[in-house]
């Protein structure tokens, strides 16, 4: 009996040996099996100065990329640019279906001219009774007129004038209704509200287009001076130095430095909708927005709506 318990002590002591042996085996395994954290595949920009307040920004177009809507619901005729094209303002950028107003145009045009015939129906039917009212009136002995007829008469050309100033105010309607048509023709037509570059083209012809659609049809800019939108931490708000111009580094090359001339603040702090990504970082955040000018330097390839890191001086 002793001889088996002893057995039973030794056996479960190897057993549990052998258990974390291959523990370690398994764990060294799994280890030699996982890749090592890659580096970041740029490294962070170096503030120039500690006290710098570090903001995350957007290029943007100066003055701010335009968001082309259309003005009525409708068929795309035809889309006259093309995203890189430069247009300078009042150029056409798009025309909406215009059949069914031109078919309008076409019976408001036969309208005005029934409006002129009644019109000279109108100025005859004045002449008429106008000379017999006046032939009356030359008689050298009214006494061998009835005043019941003169009377008649007069007001006859009452009716005739009050007639034709209908007919006058008819035409004018008329006229008003062509001219209506004829605006809205020429609204079905988007031009640029000033000159810039086409950054996207989001609609095609043939599609429908509609003043509820979320993306807009096309989107303008001037880019050759670029905007930065950099959002500062609503703790940092208040440290910032306004008119001092600040530092830029691209998301993509930390190397390279870009001065850029403050040109306003926008005296309104907003919740963040720029996210980026950090753990760190509360969706509740809201932030102050300032605005910089970067002259787009010869041979870089910057591109509105990239990212960067800001930094600026403290006060």
């Amino acid at each position: 009996m002793p001889v088996v318990s002893t057995t039973l002590r030794y056996s479960t002591f190897i057993l549990a040996i052998a258990g974390v042996l291959a523990m370690g085996v398994v764990l060294q395994k799994i280890r030699s099996q996982e890749s090592s954290i890659p580096p970041p595949p740029v490294a962070p920009p170096k503030k120039n100065a500690q006290d710098d307040v570090a903001a995350t920004g957007i290029l943007e177009a100066r003055g701010e990329n335009v968001a082309i809507g259309v003005p009525m619901p409708g068929l795309v005729k035809t889309v006259q640019v093309e995203v890189n094209q430069t247009v300078k303002e009042g150029d056409d950028l798009l025309q909406l279906d215009d059949r069914e107003l031109s078919a309008s145009l076409l019976k408001q045009k036969a309208a005005v001219g029934v409006a002129e015939a009644e019109r000279v129906v109108a100025q005859a039917q004045l002449a008429k009774v106008q000379d017999m009212l006046d032939r009356l009136k030359s008689i050298p002995d009214q006494r061998a007129i009835s005043q019941d007829d003169l009377r008649n008469r007069t007001n006859d050309v009452l009716v005739a004038k009050a007639q034709q100033q209908a007919a006058e105010a008819q035409l004018a309607s008329a006229r008003a209704d062509v001219n209506q048509t004829e605006l809205l023709i020429e609204r079905l037509t988007v031009k640029a509200p000033r000159a810039g570059t086409i950054l996207q083209v989001n609609i095609r012809a043939g599609e429908y287009a509609s003043p509820q659609n979320k993306q807009p049809a096309l989107v303008l800019g001037d880019i050759e001076t670029l905007h930065v939108r950099a959002d500062v931490d609503e703790q940092n708000a208040t440290r910032i130095a306004p008119g001092k111009d600040a530092t830029l580094y691209l998301k993509s090359d930390s190397t390279r430095k870009y001065t850029v001339k403050f040109v306003r603040v926008e005296p309104y702090v907003i919740p963040k909708v720029s996210l980026t990504g950090a753990s760190t970082e509360r969706v509740d955040t809201r932030v102050l927005q300032v605005i910089y000018e970067l002259e787009k330097p010869k041979g870089d390839s910057l591109y509105v709506g990239q990212q960067v890191d800001v930094f600026i001086p403290r006060k």
